[in-house]
């Protein structure tokens, strides 16, 4: 069998995230009446440009998921139990505090108080979503079973829709001092998580119904996934565009940030890695159980950050870090879980 290989946008996406970050710094360094037309556009504290792109972004990852699949989850439980306890029990609180921890005391010579709590803001928002799209892409080259990931992100993003307000309204309130609206988060998650989820079912319905489910997966789905990454990297150009003076001013702030979201994943992936083996999970659904929480839900995180705290801030900048150091940190977890693939064969 050929060794899967990510493509040609993903293997090099943090490339690309680094290019529009380059662009939209430069651009809003330079031409700043730009970046102030752009941001003068926007309703209830709402930026219309990125509201428009973070819609087109998130609709076809929600294209992808098969919640027919949810019903059969009882067969096999044990990888879904993990799942939830490591993404919704450990991960948030382990952020939260680790932000917190390199932020106020071992960063805090180098990162004013007020940033540093934006940054910490940003790095909850980060532990508070689990990956969705991305998860399938590192069970793939891990040799998973991308029908059980598909599973754990649908009732993932359930999960998501009850418990991402009120968890980072107190995530955010204890770590940081920030009154977080409830409201606004909640409402964050209402537009970016439940309307395209609504119409990505609506569409999968229509188009399996009239087509048939081959048709779905091999001509709409890849029409529509293009939009996901062009959304991305023009969110990125227009975040950087606000954060232009930022950015040359503290470039060293991006290495700051990267180092405690680094080590959370690593952290999150190992205790996924030895829940699984405690549990006795068959390798093929140990991967993306161990991938799903250390891998993050990045365009919800900076589609909330922006909402909560402006394009201009550092909790956005923090969750633009993440997209940042998210490939090649978990390229190197897929090969660490590839061998030792053995390690998960428990049958009798």
């Amino acid at each position: 069998m050929p060794e899967e290989r990510l493509d040609f946008f993903s293997k090099y996406l943090s490339i690309w995230v680094a290019i529009s970050m380059i662009l939209g710094a430069v651009i809003g360094n330079f031409w700043p009446k730009l970046a102030d037309d752009l941001g003068s556009w926007e309703i209830a504290n709402v930026s219309i440009p990125v509201a428009i792109v973070l819609l087109f972004m998130m609709y076809p990852i929600m294209l992808k998921i098969e919640f027919k699949e949810v019903v059969n989850v009882k067969k096999n439980s044990k990888p879904l139990f993990l799942t939830l306890i490591v993404n919704w029990a450990i991960k948030p609180f382990t952020m939260a505090i680790l932000s917190w921890l390199f932020m106020r005391f071992i960063f805090a010579s180098f990162i004013p108080d007020v940033l540093a709590n934006e940054y910490i803001a940003g790095m909850i928002l980060l532990g508070l979503a689990p990956c969705t799209a991305m998860v399938l892409v590192w069970t793939y080259l891990a040799k998973g079973n991308i029908n059980y990931a598909l599973v754990q992100v649908a009732i993932n993003d359930l999960v998501i829709l009850f418990v991402f307000a009120p968890l980072g309204k107190l995530l955010i309130g204890v770590s940081t001092g920030f009154p977080v609206p409830f409201s606004t988060i909640f409402w964050s998650v209402i537009f970016y998580v439940a309307i395209p989820l609504l119409l990505a079912i609506i569409t999968r319905h229509l188009v399996v119904r009239n087509k048939s489910k081959e048709y779905l997966e091999e001509k709409v789905i890849p029409r529509f996934d293009p939009f996901t990454k062009i959304g991305l990297l023009l969110t990125l150009v227009f975040v950087f565009m606000f954060q232009g003076k930022t950015i040359f001013e503290n470039p060293f702030h991006i290495l700051l940030i990267a180092i405690p979201l680094i080590f959370q994943t690593y952290l999150i992936f190992f205790i996924g890695y030895m829940g699984a083996k405690a549990l006795k999970i068959e390798y093929f659904e140990a991967a993306p159980s161990a991938f799903i929480g250390a891998s993050n839900f990045f365009e919800l995180s900076i589609a909330v950050a922006l909402i909560l705290f402006g394009m201009d801030s550092g909790a956005a900048l923090a969750t633009v870090v993440g997209v940042l150091v998210e490939v090649p940190v978990m390229l190197s977890l897929v090969a660490i879980m590839k061998r030792n693939r053995e390690k998960f064969s428990f049958a009798n």
